[in-house]
């Protein structure tokens, strides 16, 4: 990537984004998807008997993937303007399929990440793993550092019982009691039926399929959004504009329909930065204007194909 100062002209980009109609909210195509999950789950649970354990699992870790997404999106106020109307449309998706906690997200991803992107000591994400991703010797403990590779890919497969625990720790220290109590109903809601149905077997066979399945696909798609991008300081961050900071630090994805569906729209991840309120529903449209945009003005744009993402990600742990 080049390291050239990338001049301040955001405001044309969004003009043109707007003047398309990309950055309107999708309350009605929201709602149609928020309502399609959760007939998907009745459906699900009115037929549990019926499925194969391992491709009830299967299935089960779509329609929660799913919801990872929805809840992701009406966070970011793509669906609806108003931020406490939103807040409670997320906690069917995030508390109660996920056990997670939408206070939790919002502070870690919203607040905390997207302002600072890929900046050290700012952005949680980046900080993983003894800080692996980022320079000055970082990730270099003994033990880490000789197994890193394996430690690294290794926890792909516990990320969503990871999300699960960092969630009580938040509500617990914050004291988000009502939250709290909406993560733990995940529990009885969506495992106490299934646990009650089907034989003991079936159903830790469906419970282990979906948090290794889920937490892989969730992974895979998170960490190719900034891993391996370039990484700055605080101080570094205070002199970039804001498109600089998020079209040097993150990394969009080729590929058509597919790509986008199985990603989420994270894979359109440069355009999701420039407009997080833009929805997920645009974002290939945003992502052809920011593309040509950059072409126009000679700017660099971080593109690659998924598998080239992850031959970069692992290539990334040496580079520190």
């Amino acid at each position: 990537m080049s390291t050239a100062a990338y001049p301040d002209i955001f405001d044309e980009l969004k003009a043109q984004v707007r003047e398309a109609g990309l950055l309107k909210r999708v309350p009605v195509r929201g709602t149609v998807e928020m309502v399609a999950v959760l007939l998907s789950f009745a459906v699900v649970y009115s037929t549990l008997t019926l499925w194969n354990p391992i491709l009830l699992g299967l299935f089960m870790t779509l329609l929660f993937t799913r919801a990872v997404f929805v809840a992701h999106d009406i966070l970011h106020l793509q669906y609806f303007q108003n931020k406490k109307l939103s807040f409670r449309l997320s906690y069917p998706f995030s508390a109660i399929i996920l056990s997670n906690s939408s206070s939790w997200w919002d502070y870690k991803h919203n607040v905390n990440h997207h302002h600072f992107c890929n900046t050290v000591t700012k952005d949680r994400d980046i900080m993983a793993f003894d800080g692996a991703f980022t320079p000055n010797n970082r990730g270099n403990k003994p033990f880490l550092k000789k197994y890193k590779r394996i430690i690294f890919w290794g926890a792909m497969f516990f990320m969503y019982p990871a999300f699960i625990a960092q969630s009580y720790s938040f509500a617990l220290k914050h004291k988000n009691y009502g939250e709290l109590f909406l993560m733990l109903l995940h529990w009885p809601v969506i495992w106490g039926l299934i646990f009650y149905l089907l034989p003991i077997g079936d159903a830790l066979t469906v419970f282990i399929t979906l948090y290794l399945t889920l937490s892989v696909w969730l992974s895979y798609g998170f960490i190719t959004n900034h891993l391996g991008c370039e990484v700055f300081t605080v101080e570094e961050v205070e002199v970039m504009s804001w498109m600089e900071l998020q079209m040097r630090t993150s990394r969009s994805l080729k590929g058509g329909l597919f790509v986008h569906w199985f990603y989420g729209g994270l894979n359109t991840q440069i355009e999701h930065h420039l407009f997080p309120k833009a929805p997920r529903f645009n974002l290939l449209k945003v992502q052809q204007m920011t593309r040509d945009f950059a072409k126009k003005h000679n700017l660099a744009y971080f593109e690659t194909t998924p598998i080239e993402a992850y031959v970069q990600i692992n290539r990334a742990l040496d580079t520190y």
